[in-house]
C-alpha cells in the first residue's frame, strides 16, 4: 500500500508550563524575554472579582505598563482595536492574556495590529482569511508580529496554541480568521488553579470544543498517524477529565488533564489537518448568531459525525474505541457524553431557530473549513440537512 505523504507544520511557541502558578511563570518569562513594558489583556471577572490579576501584577511589578479588561465574546474588531490602541500607547514590548478564547484571540490579533499599525475597522480587511468565488481558501501573506505574546487560558477551546485567531466584523456579523505562524504565543501557561473561577458551563462546553478538534481530526481523510495519535490521547484525557471536574470542581489533577487534552487536540489543527463542518458551522453560529464558542460544538458535533459516517465510518470507529464502546456509532457516544455533562444538544436550545438556518448555511460556505469536510460540501444546500438534524 502506497504511503500518503503529509507535512506537520510547527509554530513559534517555545514553552508550555504545566501546573505552574501563572504569576510565577509570567515573572520568569518576562525576565527571560527582558520585557520592560508588559500589557495585560485580561478577563474583567478575574480582574474585578478575584485576586488573580493582582497577583500577576505584583509578580511583574514595575514591568506592567497597561491593562485592558473589556473584551466581549467573539472578539469584535472594535474592541480588538481599542485594546491595540491602549497597548500602543503603553509602548508594550510583551502582551499577556489571561482569560477565555475571545481574550486569547484578541491578544494575538493585537500583536498583529501593533506590527502593522492597524487603527481603524477597515485596516484589518487585507489580513483575514477568506474564501473566493471559486471556493478557494485565501490566506493573505504578510509579515508576522514580533511583540511576544504569552497566554494563560482559563477555558479549554485550545486557541492559545493556534497561530489562527478569530475576530468578528460587526458590519457584516461574520467571524473571520487571521493567521500567521508568528501569531502563536511564545509561551502558554496551563495553571489549573487559575481555572477554578471559570463557570462550570463554560469549562465543560469549551471542553467539548476541544473534544471536537479531536473528533474532526480522527474523522478527517487528510490526517496522519502522528495527528491521529495526538487526537486519540486528547479524546481519552477529555473523556476522563471533564466528568472528573463536573463531579469535583476542585480536582486540580482532572483540570490539568483537561488542559493537556485541549492542547493535544489542537496539535493536529496546527499541524495542518483541516477541520470539517462542525467547526465551519460553529464559526458562524458564534460570530453571526452569538452562540457561545463551546456550545457550538455541543450542538453540532454529533450531527456532523452522523452526516459524515457514510464516507469516514471506518475512521470513526477509533472514536468509539476511545469511549470504550467500539461497536456503538461515534455520533451516539458523543451525543450521550455531551448530554451527561448537562450541555445543550440542539440549535433551539441556543436560540437558533429554523428561520436562521438558510443564513447560517450560506455563511458556512464562506468559512475556510466548509470545503474540507470529509463528505463533500459544495453549497448551502449540503449544509442545511446537518443543521436540520441539530435543530
Amino acid at each position: 500500500m502506497a504511503i500518503q505523504p503529509s507535512v506537520v507544520g510547527l509554530t513559534t511557541t517555545e514553552k508550555v508550563y504545566l501546573g505552574e502558578p501563572a504569576a510565577k511563570a509570567l515573572a520568569a518569562e518576562a525576565e527571560r524575554l527582558q520585557a520592560k513594558r508588559v500589557f495585560l489583556l485580561v478577563s474583567r471577572t478575574l480582574n474585578t472579582q478575584t485576586d488573580e490579576i493582582e497577583r500577576i501584577r505584583k509578580a511583574l511589578g514595575p514591568r506592567v505598563a497597561g491593562l485592558y479588561d473589556g473584551m466581549p465574546a467573539h472578539a469584535p474588531r472594535s474592541a480588538v482595536l481599542a485594546a491595540a490602541a491602549m497597548a500602543r500607547d503603553a509602548q508594550a514590548d510583551m502582551i499577556v492574556t489571561v482569560g477565555g478564547g475571545s481574550i486569547t484571540d484578541a491578544g494575538k490579533i493585537v500583536s498583529l495590529c501593533l506590527k502593522h499599525n492597524l487603527r481603524e475597522h477597515d485596516d484589518l480587511e487585507p489580513y483575514h482569511v477568506y474564501v473566493n468565488d471559486e471556493g478557494e481558501v485565501i490566506k493573505p501573506e504578510f509579515e508576522g508580529p514580533d511583540i511576544p505574546v504569552i497566554i494563560c487560558p482559563t477555558t479549554l477551546s485550545g486557541g492559545e496554541f493556534n497561530p489562527l485567531s478569530g475576530a468578528t466584523d460587526e458590519k457584516i456579523h461574520h467571524k473571520q480568521g487571521f493567521e500567521h505562524r508568528a501569531m502563536a504565543p511564545v509561551a502558554v501557561i496551563l495553571d489549573p488553579a487559575l481555572t477554578l473561577h471559570t463557570p462550570e458551563w463554560l469549562w465543560l462546553s469549551t471542553g467539548v470544543r476541544a473534544l471536537d478538534h479531536a473528533l474532526e481530526t480522527l474523522g478527517s481523510l487528510q490526517s496522519n498517524d502522528f495527528c491521529d495519535g495526538m487526537a486519540d490521547s486528547a479524546l481519552r484525557l477529555l473523556i476522563e477529565g471533564l466528568p472528573g471536574v463536573k463531579n469535583n470542581p476542585g480536582d486540580l489533577e482532572a483540570r490539568l488533564k483537561c488542559q493537556v487534552g485541549a492542547w493535544q487536540s489542537m496539535i493536529p489543527v496546527i499541524a495542518g489537518v483541516p477541520m470539517g463542518l462542525s467547526h465551519a458551522i460553529g464559526h458562524i453560529l458564534g460570530g453571526t448568531c452569538d452562540v457561545p464558542h463551546g456550545y457550538c460544538s455541543c450542538v453540532m458535533a454529533p450531527s456532523v459525525l452522523a452526516y459524515n459516517a457514510p464516507v469516514n465510518g471506518e475512521r470513526q470507529k477509533r472514536i468509539s474505541r476511545c469511549f470504550g464502546e467500539p461497536d456503538r456509532p461515534a455520533s451516539e457516544l458523543v451525543d450521550a457524553f455531551i448530554r451527561s455533562l448537562g450541555m445543550p444538544r440542539s440549535l433551539r436550545e441556543v436560540n437558533v431557530g429554523s428561520d436562521r438556518l438558510q443564513q447560517v448555511a450560506e455563511y458556512t460556505m464562506l468559512d475556510l473549513w466548509a470545503r474540507t469536510n470529509p463528505r463533500p460540501v459544495t453549497g448551502a444546500a449540503d449544509v442545511l440537512p446537518v443543521l436540520e438534524m441539530a435543530l
